[in-house]
């Protein structure tokens, strides 16, 4: 009996967490695996020159309290940065949540990632009533005065740039997707690459000589090939010492040859 030859069944379409409903109505799903990993790329390369690293501390997808009057009331930056303060809560514990009327030091640079339905939100559309908690937006500009807010997407690679002027954020004009802040030596930039094996464009820090700051694994990548430089280097370095022994023999040789030729012993010489 002969099996005719069927097509194959195409794969269920998964519904993702921004199609599916939650339970609690005010909760998102976020954050989803590019937020994970994008925010992983920011912290793993966020490392200020002119700061000590136990002095600078980034967190991703954690409460960020900013009212004492109102202690409930918080935002959840995708990634933000804070220099001049320490790595962990008063030099031993790690943070729970950021608590600016403990801390007392507010973000130098906060990252939001856009996700579908928040593109309003992060660029400061929206608008809230007076008895209603302030957006973002008005958070970061007007209550912590975050000296820079980046937006950016990573379906379409759009960065936008702001940047506190006075009482007020002005967006930046980019010639090129990256934005230097020279108060911490560092700018963040669009890069194509691999990280964590998946190659695509990511948002990371580079130097002020424009190159990008290394990842932990990059680190690694690049002391594995320095020392293997130097182990090629110091095994060239002995052939050449080996060769010019060689040299010398060859040449004590023909010499002690020539004076056995006339006749004189060289061991007496």
């Amino acid at each position: 009996m002969y099996q005719t030859e069927q097509s194959p069944i195409p794969k269920n379409v998964l519904p993702t967490m921004y199609d599916l409903k939650s339970e609690d109505p005010e909760d998102s799903g976020l954050p989803d695996l590019f937020h994970l990993w994008q925010s992983r790329c920011l912290e793993y390369t966020f490392s200020p020159s002119n700061y000590p690293s136990d002095r600078v501390f980034v967190a991703s997808d954690l409460n960020l309290y900013f009212d004492v009057s109102h202690t409930q009331w918080y935002k959840r930056p995708d990634w933000f940065g804070v220099v001049g303060i320490d790595r962990l809560y008063q030099q031993q514990e790690l943070r729970k949540s950021y608590v600016i009327w403990q801390e007392e030091v507010s973000p130098f640079v906060v990252v939001e990632l856009v996700s579908p339905g928040t593109e309003n939100e992060d660029l400061g559309q929206t608008v809230r009533g007076l008895a209603q908690p302030p957006t973002k937006w008005q958070v970061y500009e007007q209550i912590l005065r975050v000296p820079y807010y980046i937006v950016f997407d990573g379906a379409t690679n759009n960065l936008r740039a702001f940047v506190l002027a006075g009482d007020r954020y002005e967006e930046l004009i980019l010639t090129e997707p990256r934005v230097w802040m020279p108060e911490i030596e560092l700018g963040l930039g669009i890069w194509q690459g691999a990280f964590e094996g998946l190659e695509r464009s990511w948002l990371r820090w580079y130097d002020g000589s424009g190159s990008w700051i290394p990842t932990p694994t990059e680190q690694e990548c690049q002391q594995k090939e320095l020392a293997q430089q130097q182990t090629e280097q110091q095994r060239q370095e002995k052939e050449l010492a080996q060769q010019q022994t060689e040299q010398v023999r060859q040449r004590a040789e023909r010499l002690a040859e020539r004076l056995r030729a006339m006749g004189i012993n060289p061991d007496e010489v």
